[in-house]
């Protein structure tokens, strides 16, 4: 298997339950009942995987593990590692064995690799735009329940960073927690009290009074929420190194540029995770 610095990321011990969960629902009761009926129990293919498009591939080991589980007699030989950039016409992986086996697993291969490189590629879009400022693209929490881990992943290998993976590694304070707390000083307070000197503590703003605010206090992040480039230009200013200045809300590839311009050190986009175009892939056979 071709390995780097990417797949070593992959969280491998959510692999073996995702496939199996992906493949009984593909398979059901009764298995691929086409392939049944129309090809012989000792038919054998061979197949590749090829792209369709240009951009960055990911999930490499996710549709290995989906021909394996169906069938462990299958022949599988990766041309590509999480993390390559892949132009049309380029082979990721090619199969050989079993046609009714390539067949029943084809599927959840390329639902799982079509996603995830959609993920990836739209982060290296991002990331391009912002090449040369210090901002680095970071996702977020909007996943689809399940597959969280792998869609961070997908972040990685196209160069994007991930914010917290869950409500419990991070404290991050929204306008919720202040209002239902009755403040920034009160929230703030109550957060020392409870936090462990391991975990690090962003809060969200709309606007530089309530920044002037907060920075009356020590917090590791501050969160510029729905702001233009030349507010969030006067927040760098105001934090002026005292945290990690944030920005989040309305970032597309059209406004990314000047959000990063600003000088802000992280943007968050929720779009990576939650609206990335599937990539296209396709399986091409010969029996």
């Amino acid at each position: 298997m071709i390995k780097n610095r990417i797949e070593s990321r992959f969280p491998r011990h959510l692999l073996e339950e995702a496939i199996r969960t992906a493949l009984a629902e593909d398979l059901g009761l009764a298995g691929d009942i086409t392939s049944h009926a129309v090809i012989a129990p000792d038919e054998t293919m061979s197949a590749q995987i090829r792209s369709r498009e240009k951009g960055i591939v990911a999930g490499l080991p996710l549709a290995l593990a989906a021909f394996r589980q169906h069938d462990p007699h299958l022949e599988l030989v990766q041309k590509k590692a999480d993390g390559d950039k892949v132009a049309p016409g380029d082979v990721v992986l090619e199969v050989q064995g079993n046609s009714r086996s390539v067949l029943a697993a084809e599927r959840v291969a390329l639902n799982f690799l079509c996603h995830l490189s959609g993920i990836a590629s739209l982060t290296a879009r991002f990331v391009e735009q912002v090449k040369g400022t210090k901002a680095a693209i970071c996702c977020t929490r909007k996943t689809l329940p399940g597959l969280r881990a792998f869609q961070k992943y997908a972040v990685h290998a196209g160069g994007g960073q991930n914010h917290r993976y869950g409500l419990d590694q991070a404290i991050l304070i929204k306008d919720n927690h202040i209002a239902s707390a009755g403040g920034i000083r009160q929230v703030l307070d109550k957060v020392r009290s409870h936090a462990s000197h391991m975990v690090r503590v962003e809060i969200e703003v709309d606007g530089l009074e309530q920044l002037q605010e907060v920075l009356r206090y020590k917090v590791d992040a501050v969160l510029l929420d729905n702001m233009p480039p030349e507010t969030l230009k006067k927040a760098v200013e105001l934090i002026e190194g005292q945290a990690l200045a944030e920005a989040s809300g309305g970032v597309n590839l059209e406004t990314v540029r000047a959000i990063a311009e600003s000088g802000v050190d992280l943007i968050s986009v929720g779009a990576l995770t939650h609206s990335a175009p599937v990539f296209d892939f396709g399986l091409d056979f010969q029996i």
